[in-house]
């Protein structure tokens, strides 16, 4: 059994101090989840790119980078990329997606798409071909802390069945050590986790109970 990769999301952690955040937890990390919101797209407002290239200086693990903006094909090349590297967008997002996934792959970064939780997930099927990753939204996106959707189980094994092995799948919000087992099995090769970590008084326990009990072994 392969051992889940988990993408600490950092809209759980500290703002004032997501540099140490992350690198507490980079030992265990395959990437760290940086969400990106205008407050128009969803009603919710975080960073853009001037923080998020201060930050990932002097952070190793690549950054999956999830646009949920309006404009992504404007603001998606503004994010300094490096090897590993990957941006997500929205389908449903005002620009043209063959446009969006073009600018963004003339970044170098690896190229995702997602869609809301109620938008049939066979809207994006024709563009499997074109992209890396799909990011699953087990949450309404716009906020942490939410609980999971069940119905994402189905949309993760529905993408499976369609995409095959060679595409990746992401699996972002309300995933903790009780699902996380579930969300694996159904076909997830990155979960993202946001206060399922930071929210504990012991992230890099929390990590850990989650890379264990994802990859199959007994919870501890």
């Amino acid at each position: 059994m392969n051992q889940i990769k988990i993408a600490p999301s950092l809209l759980s952690a500290d703002f004032g101090c997501l540099r140490s955040q992350a690198r507490l937890l980079e030992p265990l990390a395959a990437s760290f989840h940086v969400d990106v919101m205008d407050g128009h797209f969803v009603p919710n407002l975080t960073i853009g790119p001037p923080v998020v290239n201060r930050f990932r200086q002097g952070v190793e693990k690549p950054l999956d980078i999830h646009l949920m903006i309006e404009h992504p094909r404007v603001y998606g090349p503004q994010f300094d990329i490096r090897e590993g590297d990957s941006i997500t967008f929205h389908e449903e997002s005002a620009d043209s997606t063959p446009e969006t996934i073009d600018a963004l792959r003339g970044t170098g970064a690896r190229v995702g798409l997602s869609v809301r939780p109620g938008t049939p997930l066979d809207r994006i099927f024709r563009w499997l071909d074109r992209i890396d990753l799909v990011l699953v939204m087990s949450v309404e996106p716009g906020f942490g802390g939410q609980a999971f959707l069940p119905d994402a189980l189905d949309r993760i094994r529905l993408l499976r069945r369609e995409a095959g092995d060679e595409l990746q799948i992401h699996v972002d919000g309300g995933v903790h050590k009780g699902n996380v087992r579930a969300v694996v099995e159904a076909g997830a090769d990155v979960v993202v986790a946001g206060s399922a970590i930071y929210s504990s008084p012991d992230p890099v326990m929390a990590i850990r109970e989650l890379i264990s009990v994802g990859s199959g072994n007994p919870a501890t």
